[in-house]
């Protein structure tokens, strides 16, 4: 890589990691009195609760592949990037505004699209990037996202008690739109494509990735929410009011992992980093299924962090690795709506079994869905081959 284009990939990956900081920032500011927002202040019941995050779920699944297949086509990726940020902006001064349920939804529905800017952003990280880089990359915006939250969390249970929900949400929408102005003003679209973009053809993805998409559907099987581990420490006696500790936990561990799992996949391989983010999955289960007690759910929610520091960084990684490079956006897109619609039916069986059977049925399954998983990784042929 020539100094020019070390430059770019060098602003970019600023530009993004800042920019990413700020809107989950905004975001987790809001996210531990969401429910309670919808349910107290606009006196919503569960049914309407339920209506509105399974909708903004399949918002998200919808707008991800949308976005990353049309970022393809017409070869740009910074409208997306910067209106999504704008629409979450935009989203928490509308539900700041609401006095009844009824307008969240569509605030919500604009809220969740804003999730465009996911693959192209990804997308656009990979372009820039070389094969020495790209994981390294990836675990810096990981890690900026998960600072973020942490932040945002952490000013939530300052702020709150103090401002009350109408503030805060104006607050909250602060940093996505000052994130928005930054990759507005400061980032320019670097084509780094050689062939164009004519269409989405699953005869142009080659059998590594077809592997990694299906090793990846078999995990998300399994990959329950993490409410589940989070109910499962309160019902085996952690405190309901220090929940939130544990959600710091695992969120601030996912933060300060990101970017050395990122790089180490540099040096060592995507294959064998993504097999030990299956590995720290299975020790998060094993301890909560061995160790009811506070220590134990502490280092459950340890082992939980590393898992999402591993996985989430060098997951991507791969999948734009393997993707054909005209159809980047596309795959990742692609991929992330798939693991959007696995992760209600991961959760709604985890449900089924929880509370059919018992609390650990969810643990066993997941435990064996993983195991499969990490046999199959092993058959993926290290390498980025896209042709």
């Amino acid at each position: 890589m020539n100094d020019k284009s070390g430059d770019i990939e060098k602003r970019t990956v600023k530009i993004f990691s800042i920019a990413s900081f700020l809107n989950d920032l905004g975001s987790d500011i809001i996210y531990p009195i969401w429910p309670a927002f919808l349910t107290q202040y606009l006196k919503a019941n569960m049914t309407v609760v339920g209506m509105i995050d399974g909708l903004g779920d399949a918002i998200v699944s919808l707008s991800q592949a949308f976005a990353g297949f049309l970022s393809d086509k017409i070869q740009k990726r910074k409208i997306f990037i910067w209106m999504g940020y704008l629409f979450g902006a935009i989203s928490r001064i509308g539900y700041a505004l609401s006095k009844t349920y009824q307008p969240v939804i569509v605030f919500r529905i604009l809220d969740r699209a804003g999730k465009i800017r996911s693959a192209p952003r990804d997308a656009a990280i990979a372009d820039v990037s070389n094969d020495l880089t790209r994981g390294k990359n990836f675990g810096i915006l990981r890690s900026m996202d998960n600072l973020g939250a942490v932040t945002g969390i952490i000013l939530c249970m300052i702020l709150f008690p103090l401002i009350g929900y109408k503030n805060l949400f104006l607050l909250a929408s602060i940093p996505s739109f000052i994130g928005a102005s930054l990759i507005f003003i400061f980032y320019k679209d670097v084509k780094f494509q050689t062939k164009i973009f004519k269409g989405y053809s699953l005869k142009l993805l080659n059998k590594n990735l077809k592997l990694l998409f299906f090793v990846s559907s078999i995990f998300a099987l399994g990959n329950f929410s993490y409410s589940f581990l989070l109910i499962f420490a309160n019902q085996k006696g952690f405190p309901i009011y220090s929940l939130p500790v544990l959600y710091l936990i695992f969120t601030f561990v996912a933060s300060l992992f990101s970017f050395y799992f990122g790089r180490l996949s540099d040096r060592i391989g995507r294959k064998i980093v993504l097999i030990i983010s299956f590995i720290f999955w299975l020790i998060s289960l094993l301890i909560l299924i061995w160790f009811q007690f506070t220590a134990g759910f502490i280092m459950s929610f340890i082992f939980y962090g590393l898992h999402k520091a591993a996985f989430e960084p060098v997951h991507k990684t791969y999948i734009s690795e393997l993707s054909p490079v005209e159809m980047r956006a596309s795959v990742l897109g692609g991929f992330q709506m798939m693991m959007g619609l696995f992760a209600f039916p991961a959760s709604f069986v985890a449900g089924i079994l929880w509370d059919r059977l018992n609390l650990l049925a969810p643990f066993y399954l997941s435990i064996i869905l993983t195991i499969f998983s990490i046999i199959l990784t092993t058959r993926i042929n290290e390498g980025t081959d896209n042709k």
